[in-house]
């Protein structure tokens, strides 16, 4: 049972792999940013994707990490009070 979870785990990295190739392979067209006047140089479209997508994966749970933590501590305020004689 064991090999077979490691050889479906590789199998998936090997997916992951091959449509990340795949899709780099496809996208060599360079294009260039501009933002605000500041234009960035040319770069492969792949990249642009794959950066844009990599700052998503990193701000997504830093974002959702902030509220989950903003809320406890909400919570923890309004328990306090409604523990308070008064």
């Amino acid at each position: 049972m064991h090999s077979i979870k490691r050889l479906a785990l590789a199998l998936s990295i090997l997916a992951i792999a091959a449509a990340v190739l795949f899709f780099v392979l496809e996208n060599q067209q360079s294009v260039a940013l501009v933002l605000f006047g500041w234009s960035a140089p040319p770069v492969p479209l792949a990249i642009l994707v794959l950066v844009a997508l990599l700052a998503g994966l990193v701000v997504g749970p830093l974002l959702s990490g902030y509220i989950v933590l903003r809320s406890r501590r909400r919570l923890r305020r309004s328990l306090r009070r409604a523990e308070q004689p008064g």
